[in-house]
């Protein structure tokens, strides 16, 4: 979900009162925590890609890594859908189901009027073939910030299933973390490993995706219409480093580190 509102991060407050931009609880015990996005998208990016490549890198470590909470595995006939998970022995059909053994240790903790609240850990929603997925996990973001929860970055991607991405204020909303996904293939077992990223959410500031912000463009229709100093900066950035003697590699991504560093360092 998004929003409309126009509040700013207090960013200079948040890192003076050490409030973290982002909290994550876990509530399933021997969930995987999450974890930092990596730079190399988990190993996957190709060597020249990691070394040289700053967007792709960026990107890939923006953000944190979130886990399922077990292993299991989807398989959908086109209408109904079974589920499994390591260690059942068997397949169930799914409808809303609980994470197993948590329902319990959830009552057992949780203040007498929450009880037999425990969010499920998956459920088969009304449109064929989508799947509602929890991860375990209860995020809370610093005032102003939301969380895009998102497949993640740059790690190829099963063919089995798509991920839908979703925007949730989590500075004001307190619930399950949770993925919405749409099954692609039928007959098959759909498995999801315990030990890889099932999603990536980053923090992002909610006047970033405001109306107010993205209605704030300029569209420049014609090739001619480009200003000299346009020109300029085009050749610094395509032209200088074709025509250049001696051409380091990366130069982009030695100057975004640099930059990135020197950032950090006046904080």
């Amino acid at each position: 979900m998004s929003s409309t509102d126009s509040s700013r991060p207090a960013s200079s407050e948040s890192q003076s009162k050490k409030i973290p931009v982002v909290t994550f609880h876990r509530l399933i015990p021997n969930a995987r925590l999450p974890q930092r996005a990596d730079r190399s998208a988990a190993g996957s990016l190709p060597t020249r890609a990691f070394r040289y490549c700053e967007p792709a890198t960026s990107a890939s470590g923006y953000g944190y890594y979130i886990f399922p909470p077990i292993s299991f595995s989807l398989q959908w006939d086109g209408r109904d859908v079974m589920w499994t998970w390591e260690g059942a022995g068997t397949w169930l059909p799914l409808k809303s189901a609980q994470f197993p053994g948590f329902r319990d240790l959830f009552d057992q903790v949780a203040p007498d009027e929450i009880r037999e609240y425990s969010p499920p850990f998956l459920g088969a929603l009304q449109e064929p073939g989508l799947i509602q997925c929890w991860t375990g996990i209860v995020a809370r973001t610093a005032p102003g910030w939301s969380l895009m929860v998102r497949p993640p970055a740059n790690i190829p991607r099963s063919g089995s299933y798509e991920l839908y991405e979703g925007i949730i204020e989590t500075d004001r909303w307190f619930g399950p973390l949770i993925t919405n996904m749409r099954l692609a293939k039928t007959d098959v077992p759909i498995d999801f490993r315990a030990d890889f990223p099932l999603l990536q959410v980053q923090p992002i500031p909610r006047h970033a995706y405001d109306d107010a912000t993205l209605n704030n463009y300029e569209l420049v229709p014609d090739l001619k219409q480009l200003a000299p100093e346009d020109w300029d900066d085009y050749y610094d950035t395509v032209v200088r480093p074709h025509v250049q003697e001696v051409r380091p590699r990366g130069q982009y991504a030695a100057a975004a580190r640099k930059r990135r560093a020197s950032e950090s360092d006046g904080r």
